[in-house]
């Protein structure tokens, strides 16, 4: 059970830091002086996607690891934000779009998409397991058949295009330098705020409802309403990523908020790990490097590209076999194999008396 006491939840609030390892500090240098030693490609496509869809597992990882939910819905959250920042804002469907201003429009969308992640976890919290997976997908396919059969508003298959982040202090927010410190920054701030919220007293009242909701029930918390904060603040992470997605591909279509983005969504999530914010990220990476790469050598090899999806399939189902906390729960096991005495089977550090 967690402990809500108020001296615990102090401690928590002065030490949300203490968590973060040392290796953190070093790859936030490394990610700090990256663009000087590699190409745009690099920055824009490879780490600018990586940033976002680690955006976007993160919501997902923040209800599965904190809050003992599973959504599959967080891809249409992601792509609900960029439809608004298009149907809002300025794109090349003019008789849509309405050109409204930047600091009204983002603002606006992520309100919306707030808006829609709750009406979707105020669904989604009253039912458990299987039944909380199958009703978030239901929601996401709905969503996808809705954007692409609507013409009046979502522009039915053809989405928008040329939809572009503001030039604000005469920057190309789109340039690849520009784009890479921009989703850099973004993804900082969300994981920073998962931390933190994970050791908040409302992250501590999240997880005691994971772990224990009767009990939590008991102690006067409201279950259901910590639930659906829970899906508000994921949505409004996962409308920060759908605004970046849109604005990296510059369009935004039924495809991006399609059953396989949000399956895939689910994978990148599972591989790097549920049990801590870094997870997401690590899992986002080694997705877009599969993504952009195993295609190219399935066809050196004379295989077809579309095999890709096996590809990621059978590198989820290997990892998850052997450690279905992800990368992270491999890393654990090797720390602690490291650490074992062969003789023994104790760990080196353990103390015989």
């Amino acid at each position: 059970m967690v402990d809500l006491s108020s001296s615990s939840v102090d401690h928590a609030k002065a030490s949300w830091l203490d968590g973060v390892s040392p290796a953190y500090w070093v790859l936030g240098v490394i990610l700090l002086v990256i663009p000087a030693f590699v190409s745009p490609f690099v920055m824009f496509q490879l780490m600018g996607w990586t940033f976002i869809l680690g955006i976007i597992a993160l919501s997902l990882m923040f209800l599965g690891g904190y809050g003992g939910m599973v959504s599959m819905a967080q891809m249409a959250f992601a792509g609900f934000a960029g439809y608004m920042v298009a149907i809002f804002g300025t794109s090349a469907v003019v008789t849509i779009s309405q050109g409204w201003p930047w600091w009204i429009v983002i603002p606006l969308a992520l309100f919306l998409t707030m808006l829609f992640s709750t009406a979707v976890g105020w669904l989604a919290v009253r039912t458990e397991g299987i039944y909380t997976i199958m009703i978030t997908l239901a929601i996401a396919a709905a969503f996808f058949y809705f954007t692409r059969q609507n013409y009046d508003l979502f522009n039915g298959f053809q989405g928008f295009n040329s939809v572009l982040p503001p030039k604000l202090f005469g920057v190309d927010w789109r340039g690849p330098f520009a784009f890479y410190y921009l989703t850099l920054l973004f993804a900082v701030g969300c994981y920073g705020l998962v931390l933190y919220i994970s050791r908040a007293p409302f992250g501590l009242a999240l997880q005691g409802v994971r772990d224990n909701p009767r009990r939590m029930a008991a102690l006067g918390y409201n279950v259901t309403a910590h639930r659906v904060a829970a899906y508000s603040f994921a949505g409004l992470m996962a409308g920060v990523g759908g605004i970046l997605l849109t604005w990296q591909s510059s369009q935004i279509s039924p495809g991006t908020v399609g059953i396989s983005p949000a399956i895939d969504i689910l994978i990148i999530a599972v591989i790097g790990g549920l049990r801590h914010p870094i997870g997401p990220f690590i899992g986002a990476f080694i997705y877009v490097i599969l993504k952009t790469f195993a295609v190219d050598i399935l066809v050196s090899l004379g295989l077809a590209g579309e095999r890709f999806q096996l590809v990621i399939g059978i590198g989820f189902l290997v990892i998850v076999f052997f450690s279905p906390d992800g990368i992270l729960g491999l890393c654990d096991k090797l720390k602690a194999s490291r650490n074992r005495d062969p003789l023994t089977g104790k760990d080196r550090g353990d103390n015989p008396l």
